[in-house]
């Protein structure tokens, strides 16, 4: 999920073959010698908590990048509520008309961070989700560095998914000595991703970064100094969750799948004392 100040066209440089889950395996628990530090376990009711998600809306008007089709609401606009235990972000086919930041959108979903609330260097990241599914829709759990530079601060998508190929999820790195504009990452086959939740994971060590579905790693991406522009994830990075619609990945979108909800059971994140 690509984020810049400008719209540009997305390509992504995935594993020629998909990794397939061993059969029975488990999904384990944080590395040892980790403790948790941050969570939200959707517990209360209600719009998401302040403390710990802001809303993103400040491309509303001139347009989400990626040419994304989507209004992103505030929380008044019950896009993102917490419901019997999971946050559910949900897309909808509605036009927000009389919105003052309304740019034209035929659509509504929404776009939460933690930007300003919570950031980490390193760490183990794990996000219990179910995909929504549905032509069109382009769900993302990632994280972005603070410095607000793309790509020179770096991105780690943990995880994509897009209802074109319902049975396949994948996890991309962003970096501008790497690979700039144009993602490097691993794709997994999970042919229950829209009808079961999975734990959708991140180890960030200072040595590289390793991405997995219930343990089962995909993809890794080793530490790489070259070039002028050092390695970018030695700093504070935030984590973000949304519900893109269309769009250069998201491709073209079928109306009669919408209302289409992105449930999240938790969200946990470990570090080493």
């Amino acid at each position: 999920m690509t984020d810049r100040s400008t719209v540009w066209a997305v390509t992504l440089l995935l594993a020629s073959t998909l990794a397939a889950p061993a059969a029975g395996a488990q999904p384990p628990g944080p590395p040892a010698g980790y403790r948790l530090v941050w969570a939200d376990e959707f517990d209360t009711d209600g719009p998401p908590d302040a403390a710990r998600w802001s809303h993103d809306t400040a491309h509303n008007k001139t347009g989400w990048h990626n040419h994304e089709l989507q209004y992103y609401g505030s929380p008044a606009d019950r896009n993102a509520v917490v419901s019997g235990g999971r946050l559910r972000i949900t897309a909808r086919r509605e036009t927000p008309s009389t919105a003052p930041d309304w740019g034209g959108q035929r659509y509504t979903s929404a776009r939460l961070l933690t930007r300003g609330l919570a950031e980490w260097t390193y760490g183990f990241f794990e996000v219990r989700a179910k995909m929504p599914c549905g032509l069109g829709t382009w769900p993302a759990i990632w994280m972005l560095g603070s410095g607000g530079r793309w790509p020179d601060d770096g991105e780690l998508d943990i995880l994509e998914h897009l209802g074109s190929q319902p049975d396949r999820v994948f996890s991309t790195v962003h970096t501008a000595a790497g690979s700039g504009g144009h993602g490097v990452g691993g794709a997994q086959r999970l042919p229950d991703a829209c009808t079961a939740f999975h734990d959708y994971q991140m180890h960030w060590t200072p040595e590289g970064v390793a991405f997995a579905v219930d343990g089962f790693q995909h993809f890794h991406y080793a530490r790489l100094d070259a070039g002028p522009r050092p390695w970018p994830f030695d700093k504070p990075q935030f984590l973000l969750l949304n519900l893109a619609i269309g769009g250069d990945l998201g491709g073209p979108v079928d109306d009669s799948a919408l209302p289409a909800t992105l449930e999240i059971d938790h969200v946990r994140v470990y570090q080493k004392p």
